[in-house]
């Protein structure tokens, strides 16, 4: 299966991938409340763009490298930076908020980054959210009735068809967050509407 590139093939210099998730999981909100593992792989993607991404699909997120890699930031033998489970969600250590605050300018960096995207980039963000509030599981969360979406409905809403199964399901949804993390409404709408797509292997 194609994955993310390994540590090894990263430059000299540069933090390693269960580093760089601890600084993800701060971004993340870990330092006050555990963070969910979807939350962290977003803001991964965007301290290290193209880190955690698949090669044959470098717009998507691989969770499963982000995953492995908050286990290992959680290990005694990688320093014990994050305690907590998929299940709960991740917390920084006092060892991982020092491991931060050391990195405080590159966490900075990101925070007052401006993601400049291409005319195209734009007019397809444009579109796709105009696409999105027309469809019917995003008219049914506005109206108040997010519990009358049905699974094909919020599937669709997610460009998701019973050819899309397993990971790449949940990495439609990450990519949806990430595109439009600015846009508090439609975020809400997100986080709502992902509740009613249906676990495919």
């Amino acid at each position: 299966m194609t994955t993310a590139a390994s540590d090894d093939e990263k430059g000299k210099g540069s933090l390693s991938n269960d580093k760089l998730v601890v600084l993800a999981a701060y971004l993340a909100g870990a330092a006050v409340e555990h963070a969910d593992t979807e939350d962290i792989a977003v803001q991964a993607a965007k301290l290290a763009p193209g880190r955690f991404s698949w090669r044959k699909y470098p717009d998507q997120i691989n969770i499963d490298t982000v995953r492995k890699r908050l286990w290992d930031a959680a290990s005694e033998k990688k320093g014990h930076l994050l305690t907590g489970s998929e299940r709960d969600g991740w917390l920084l250590t006092e060892t991982g908020l020092k491991f931060c605050d050391e990195h405080a300018t590159r966490l900075n960096a990101v925070d007052n980054l401006i993601v400049r995207q291409s005319r195209k980039e734009q007019l397809w963000t444009s579109r796709e959210r105009a696409r999105m509030v027309t469809e019917i599981a995003y008219q049914k969360w506005q109206a108040g009735s997010p519990e009358h979406i049905l699974p094909v409905e919020a599937e669709r809403f997610f460009r998701i068809d019973d050819y899309v199964v397993g990971t790449l399901r949940r990495t439609r949804i990450v990519k949806a967050r990430e595109t439009f993390a600015s846009d508090q409404q439609l975020l809400n709408a997100i986080d709502a509407i992902a509740k009613k797509v249906r676990d495919r292997e």
